[in-house]
């Protein structure tokens, strides 16, 4: 671990160097508050050692600074304090010791530390992982529909204001019940991962692709119109054809994959122009395009 040490008295620092000098810790000495906070930023550190007496800690706004941040990672304080803590920040501190430092007492306080440090960094992981959660789909890796709908109505807005068209698609596996019904949902869930598979490859990557629901995903394709939002549905159908997914069972089997596309195309945006009846539009559009047989797209001019 890093920890950028505060201290100028030479015989504090030769008790932290003799303690915790090794190859389980990296100290890194930084004689004024400016220079840790450029190693904080840097993401070097995310523990300090400050001596309240010695290094500028006191007169400069450096632990303001740091609990008043948007860093990405907590950074855990240890102040080095006199007798008299009057005047002492101490509900910006995570930890003191007492000056003149005692080697067994600041291995102790550091133990602590790595110990608060791990634990906030699992937290981190934790809250991060439960947002990832919030926004995408376990099974392909999209958005979910909530998510969505927030990201493609800011398309939509972006769109307005450069006078840009948008098309929006939707896709639907014809026959997943039927997949799923014969081959169980397992199988279910691969036809959905090759599909959101093809439908990444097929796609740019900026396009803000999302999972509707069961087996069905949209499209926003800002500054894409007509034939051009047709041709990339043709080539996630084509795509999809072209794939095949073995079941390995009694006997080798192939499941064939079949998609269906609806397009909601539009040339002119205007304020009053919202997202959800977009949608709605290419989902009427890809239940005409299975009604006539599936595994086509189907366009609608707005």
């Amino acid at each position: 671990m890093n920890i950028l040490v505060m201290e100028n008295d030479p015989k504090e620092w030769a008790v932290i160097q003799q303690t915790l000098g090794g190859k389980k810790h990296i100290l890194i000495p930084v004689p004024n508050g400016e220079q840790a906070w450029e190693y904080i930023q840097s993401g070097e550190a995310r523990f300090v050692i400050a001596s309240w007496e010695t290094s500028d800690v006191k007169t400069s706004n450096f632990i303001s600074r740091v609990r008043t941040s948007t860093l990405a990672q907590s950074i855990y304080i240890l102040l080095i304090t006199p007798k008299s803590e009057v005047g002492i920040p101490l509900n910006q501190i995570d930890d003191t010791i007492p000056s003149p430092l005692k080697p067994a007492d600041l291995k102790n306080r550091v133990m602590i530390a790595e110990r608060i440090i791990s634990l906030t960094s699992s937290l981190s992981e934790a809250r991060e992982q439960l947002e990832n959660r919030a926004v995408f789909d376990d099974l392909t890796g999209f958005i979910n529909r909530a998510a969505f709908l927030r990201q493609s109505t800011g398309e939509l807005e972006r769109s307005r204001r450069a006078s840009m068209p948008l098309s929006l698609i939707a896709l639907d596996i014809d026959n997943f019940k039927a997949i799923n019904d014969s081959h169980g949902s397992e199988i279910g869930d691969a036809v959905l991962k090759v599909v959101s598979q093809v439908i990444r490859e097929k796609s740019r990557p900026y396009d803000c692709i999302g999972r509707w629901s069961g087996d069905e995903f949209v499209l926003a394709l800002p500054g894409v119109i007509g034939a051009d939002a047709e041709k990339i549905s043709e080539r996630i159908i084509a795509g999809v054809r072209g794939t095949r997914i073995e079941v390995k069972k009694d006997a080798p089997l192939t499941v064939n994959v079949k998609v269906s596309a609806g397009i909601s195309s539009l040339s002119r945006i205007t304020t009053s122009t919202e997202m959800e009846p977009i949608i709605q539009q290419a989902r009427q559009a890809m239940s005409r395009a299975k009604e006539a047989g599936g595994n086509q797209v189907f366009l609608i001019y707005t």
